[in-house]
């Protein structure tokens, strides 16, 4: 019988990147607004929303962007997308997925650009956590003809109960299947961090979808530039999850579940 993950890609030759099979996520945080990337460490580079300026937070975002590269580069069957959309009005129209595309391109991928580079591309629409893993799993599709066979998410590490439980959960990926690297937050942060954490997490819990409420003004909040989304085109098996707005999970068919 032929694998779930595999029957979509029957034409590979109308996908890009088809053999294929593995997805790493990284979750952007910000926008990088200095013309030179060889200030990645530097906070002034980044737009910062308040709660995020703290010492040491630039080299948190690095520090995202090189374990997604070397996660990418241990398996030669993984894509590597950078997720985030046009999210601070004041940045202008630049995404956080090109930001960290690019520090990635300025730091030679860290040593890894033959094994990487080619695999590595954006999701440029998410405007939340839930988006990015949504988003780039429909990336991920337009991109191989499939679905993932399996998902790393990289992000902060007090993260992970949103992305393990609430996330993946909500699109009901089978748990055997996702994993998460997390790296810390600054020290300087880290205590702040921890309690928006909590009220997000509270949050996702009442609205796993993001669909109602303060976080969908939140989401509102974060498309300062109207930017249409394309999705769930590219991506028509899980139709039905992108018009999903509910407090239990979704009950229809999924090609993984």
């Amino acid at each position: 019988m032929m694998s779930s993950y595999r029957k979509f890609n029957m034409n590979s030759d109308a996908y890009p990147l088809a053999k294929l099979h593995n997805l790493v996520m990284v979750a952007g945080h910000s926008v990088y607004m200095s013309s030179s990337c060889e200030k990645a460490d530097k906070e002034e580079s980044w737009y910062l929303e308040a709660y995020q300026k703290h010492p040491g937070q630039a080299a948190t975002f690095v520090a995202h962007i090189q374990q997604g590269v070397e996660i990418t580069a241990n398996d030669v069957e993984a894509l590597l997308l950078f997720s985030g959309g046009e999210t601070r009005k004041d940045a202008g129209p630049r995404s956080e997925a090109q930001s960290y595309w690019m520090v990635a391109e300025s730091k030679g991928w860290f040593g890894k650009q033959e094994d990487v580079r080619s695999r590595a591309l954006t999701e440029e629409h998410a405007r939340d956590s839930y988006e990015n893993l949504l988003f780039s799993v429909c990336r991920f599709r337009e991109l191989t003809g499939k679905y993932p066979s399996n998902i790393t998410v990289v992000g902060y590490d007090f993260k992970e109960e949103r992305f393990v439980h609430l996330h993946r959960s909500a699109i009901r990926f089978p748990e055997t299947r996702f994993f998460y690297a997390g790296t810390p937050a600054s020290l300087t942060s880290r205590e702040a961090a921890l309690k928006g954490e909590a009220l997000v997490r509270a949050q996702f819990q009442e609205d796993p979808y993001g669909c109602l409420g303060s976080l969908r003004r939140k989401k509102l909040g974060r498309d300062p530039f109207h930017r249409s989304i394309p999705y769930p085109n590219g991506c028509p098996e899980i139709e039905g999850l992108f018009r999903y707005c509910g407090a239990v999970p979704y009950p229809g068919s999924l090609p993984w579940a």
